[in-house]
């Protein structure tokens, strides 16, 4: 059985350990479910099907926290999201079982992987 992570967020923000993807990302529709490795995420919305995937030409960079975050966790988007929106950087927030992804425009992720490690 899986850990249930941290939900302390003093002690989450200490341990964030942001990490920058190599890989450009995109959002886009789909019309199909696959097992695509270069399929990061599907969301199912009822518009539509959302795929997030790997794309040399795609607008968007990957910041994976690597702190093992709970589910349950209160606060931890929160401040991530204060600490990139004070910095002019939209956030869009994945959050899965073991850890918490933040999709950045490309150009400024350098950026945005400085205002996270600022919260440790």
């Amino acid at each position: 059985m899986n850990k249930p992570g941290e939900s302390d967020l003093g002690r989450l923000l200490a341990d964030l350990r942001p990490a920058l993807a190599d890989e450009r990302y995109t959002f886009e529709a789909t019309d199909r479910a696959v097992l695509d490795p270069g399929i990061f995420a599907l969301v199912r919305e009822k518009e539509g099907l959302t795929a997030i995937r790997a794309d040399p030409a795609g607008e968007w960079a990957r910041i994976s926290l690597e702190v093992h975050s709970s589910l349950e966790a209160v606060g931890l988007t929160s401040a991530i999201s204060a600490i990139l929106a004070g910095a002019g950087i939209s956030a869009n927030v994945v959050a899965a079982l073991h850890h918490d992804h933040i999709f950045v425009q490309w150009s400024r992720r350098e950026d945005a992987l400085r205002a996270l490690n600022s919260l440790a």
